[in-house]
């Protein structure tokens, strides 16, 4: 199990950092698509709950120390989202395109919720989204259709981040 989480946490460094130096910087995108949620996602639906919280923790540091937010927000956010996603392990079959869509549009929807919920407890440190906006809009969109890309791109690497399940037993 430590192999394929190293392999996933590497792929969360390369998404964030993707995220933060190159897609940050382009003034012509409405929205910046949140490529590393989306890692998040497939990682915690083909692994389950535990690989879920501990790449969605993983990824929550590298967005922690790349970004201006009150640390440890991040840590918080995409723990629970991992955890929430692994639960729909071997139930969810993501192979096709509709069902990646769905998960990606819910998985925003439940980012820009939970970062409301944990904006009521500290007001002044946390910038939140406006839920009827058009730039909130875009990103649920960009995310939505950018997941079935990002997990056919993390297919093709899925036997090394892949947990056997016979070995964890």
């Amino acid at each position: 199990m430590i192999k394929p989480f190293l392999v996933a946490t590497l792929f969360s460094l390369g998404f964030a950092l993707f995220e933060a130096a190159i897609l940050s910087n382009l003034l012509f995108l409405p929205v910046m698509p949140d490529f590393l949620l989306l890692c998040t996602l497939y990682f915690s639906v083909q692994n389950g709950t535990l690989f879920g919280t501990a790449n969605g923790f993983m990824s929550g540091v590298f967005l922690d120390f790349l970004s201006a937010s009150p640390f440890g927000l991040h840590c918080l956010l995409r723990t629970v989202l991992g955890y929430v996603g692994g639960r729909f392990h071997k139930t969810l079959n993501i192979g096709g395109v509709l069902l990646p869509m769905l998960l990606g549009l819910v998985a925003t929807l439940l980012k820009a919720l939970a970062i409301w919920l944990i904006s009521l407890f500290f007001p002044l440190g946390i910038q939140t989204y406006h839920l009827i906006s058009a730039r909130f809009a875009a990103e649920l969109v960009c995310n939505a259709v950018l997941a079935p890309v990002t997990f056919r791109f993390l297919d093709m690497f899925a036997r090394f981040t892949a947990v056997d399940m016979e070995s964890v037993a």
